[in-house]
């Protein structure tokens, strides 16, 4: 029974671990020196300015300019169920995507770097150490979504 108590208590706490990492917001996101915050060495991530191969995405290209581009990045992210912008400047969008049945958060950022006139994309997941893959293809939906409308 003591053994059965001893587990029942390692399960609460793993679950309360969980759900105070799953619900901080981190504090090392935006943009630095025109890069993007680099991706931890788990696989529940992607990132266009990462090294790392698996980890790699393409950023996408402006539309015209930074104003239509960002107008379109807007329009996708607010197309999206449980979603919250987060933070929102020029050329910088950070918004919070929440899984439907886990309750898991995802940071995405978008910046716009104006000068190669691209928009670089960061992903992670807050907790856990696989996603399934779900950041990849959250980041595939929103790319065919914004060049379906080229």
């Amino acid at each position: 029974m003591t053994f059965l108590f001893i587990i029942i208590g390692i399960l609460i706490a793993i679950l309360l671990f969980m759900y105070s990492k799953n619900t901080q917001q981190p504090n090392n996101l935006g943009i630095k020196n025109g890069r993007l915050t680099p991706l931890p060495n788990k696989p529940n991530c992607v990132s266009t300015q990462t090294t790392m191969g698996g980890k790699k995405i393409i950023p996408l290209p402006f539309k015209d300019n930074l104003v239509k581009s960002r107008e379109e990045i807007l329009c996708i992210i607010k197309s999206f169920p449980n979603t919250n912008i987060i933070e929102m400047k020029e050329d910088y969008i950070y918004v919070v995507f929440k899984t439907y049945r886990m309750k898991f958060y995802h940071d995405v950022e978008f910046y716009f770097d104006i000068k190669n006139k691209a928009i670089h994309y960061r992903s992670a997941s807050r907790v856990g150490y696989s996603d399934l893959g779900l950041n990849r293809k959250r980041y595939n939906i929103i790319r065919n979504m914004y060049f379906k409308n080229i």
